[in-house]
């Protein structure tokens, strides 16, 4: 059992200023979680967030593809705590095209295989759309989208 997300955006401001919301340690801390992110290849990191059942609370991260400001990709690896296998053995893909005068943002969360971790891909899913709706929008200073055009969520299984 296999399970991969894909979701679309289109936001107002140009590629760069997309790419720094994804980039900047500070601005990635303020819309998805606390990190130490670097945009650097092979660069490890974590992001931290509050202890769930079944999660400590730190997911851990390495950059595998940069080009900006165009992809980025890192590992996102998620466990039951210190000394335990992970629990979530994934890759985070963003890409970003210029669309008008704003940018089409695509996130792709690959890699959920087994039963517990396309259940955990459900859960991913929604929070990365909030982010991506809410959250990201707040730091960018936007709304998402442009009038008559719509955001889009897809689930590739």
């Amino acid at each position: 059992m296999r399970r991969d997300l894909k979701l679309e955006r289109v936001y107002s401001q140009a590629p760069e200023r997309i790419w720094r919301a994804l980039t900047d340690r500070r601005a990635l801390s303020a819309w998805l979680m606390e990190t130490d992110f670097e945009p650097t290849l092979d660069h490890e990191f974590t992001f931290r967030s509050k202890p769930q059942p079944g999660w400590d609370g730190i997911t851990c991260c390495r950059v595998i593809e940069i080009e900006p400001p165009r992809r980025l990709a890192y590992t996102w690896r998620g466990g039951a705590g210190k000394g335990k296998p992970p629990t979530l053995d994934t890759v985070v893909r963003w890409t970003l095209s210029p669309e008008g005068s704003g940018t089409r943002l695509v996130l792709e969360h690959t890699g959920f295989s087994g039963l517990r971790s396309v259940l955990v891909s459900f859960i991913m899913r929604r929070g990365w759309a909030k982010m991506l709706a809410e959250k990201l929008p707040g730091v960018l200073g936007s709304t998402v989208g442009r009038p008559g055009e719509s955001s889009v969520d897809r689930t590739v299984e």
